[in-house]
């Protein structure tokens, strides 16, 4: 079997709605992430996936990954890991894209990246670490994370320059799949927030 990775962004918060980028700041779920958080579970626990069984779970350790995972029903099974953070946003963190782009106009985070924070070298390498984990054995693998980190995983999954990930949105709570096509990465599904109704 070839491995594959479900990618399982957390539920909404109030910087998540209001677009603030959230690194490092442990923000709570809002009761509409709860309760996609809990969709998307019921999701997973269905044909054609009956739960996964068998399946490695990982989550970042941030309050709003792990309720996530807890809520949709795999926080029994998941093991926190640090490589799957969010971006460590540094003197941007709280800020909107509005607010940054009021003071450096042109300014694409996968581009130019953030001062005080992580590089995008840095994320790309842990991006990289969370790749080859899941490539490393026959089972697939569920992961709870964050917007920026997992569109980083999608993009070096396809062997691509992090930059890439400017080009693949990922919604709260959404569900993505990461596997093959003709023995090469591809994406099965992305952003798919079918469950939300």
């Amino acid at each position: 079997m070839a491995p594959r990775i479900f990618l399982a962004r957390h539920g909404q918060t109030e910087w998540s709605l209001s677009g603030r980028h959230t690194g490092r700041t442990d923000v709570p779920l809002l009761d509409e992430g709860r309760r996609g958080a809990k969709l998307l579970g019921e999701r997973l626990h269905r044909a054609p996936w009956d739960g996964l069984p068998g399946v490695e779970v990982r989550t970042s350790p941030l309050v709003r990954a792990k309720e996530t995972c807890e809520l949709a029903g795999f926080g029994d099974r998941a093991q926190p890991w640090d490589a799957l953070m969010e971006f460590d946003y540094g003197a941007y963190e709280g800020l909107t894209p509005a607010e940054i782009k009021s003071g450096r106009p042109d300014w694409l985070i996968w581009r130019d990246g953030v001062p005080e924070g992580e590089t995008l070298a840095e994320v790309a390498a842990r991006a990289d670490e969370v790749v080859d984990w899941a490539r490393s054995a026959d089972r697939e693998v569920l992961v709870f994370a964050h917007g920026h980190i997992l569109r980083s995983l999608g993009a070096r999954w396809l062997g691509l320059d992090i930059s890439f990930a400017a080009r693949i949105r990922l919604e709260p709570t959404s569900l993505s799949v990461l596997g093959w096509a003709y023995g090469e990465p591809a994406i099965e599904r992305w952003n798919d927030t079918g469950h939300l109704g």
